[in-house]
């Protein structure tokens, strides 16, 4: 059975960087999207970016494209996600997850009932 387990987590000021860690153990992940989703307290849970591990494709929300980058270490089983230019909107839990998915595709940050397996989450907080 496939595990996830986030880290990376911290806090930061407005500006700042961190990268998130998703580790997997249990499966290899080539025929599994991995997606990172966020939840800040009070709101419903947001898709911030996801990866499709045999076709390398990657999508973001709009909200943080051109800030947020993810990718992936094949050699060790870890999807990463560098946030860059981070704002106080950016405070939340970051989960990541995996959906079964053996047929190449686009993935996309909608459609989170997909998703399988998830990590425990890791906090991110923005602030001064």
């Amino acid at each position: 059975q496939l595990q996830l387990a986030e880290s990376g987590g911290g806090l930061v000021q407005p500006g700042g960087s961190l990268r998130l860690s998703c580790v997997a153990s249990g499966s290899s992940l080539n025929d599994w999207t991995i997606g990172w989703i966020r939840q800040a307290p009070g709101k419903e849970r947001e898709g911030v970016s996801c990866i499709n591990w045999r076709a390398l494709t990657t999508n973001y929300a709009d909200s943080v494209r051109g800030r947020f980058t993810i990718s992936r270490d094949a050699n060790n089983n870890t999807v990463y996600l560098q946030m860059n230019s981070l704002k106080p909107e950016d405070t939340a839990v970051y989960y990541c997850a995996a959906h079964w998915s053996p047929v190449p595709y686009v993935c996309t940050v909608f459609g989170l009932g997909r998703y399988s397996s998830w990590g425990q989450g890791t906090q991110v907080t923005i602030s001064s």
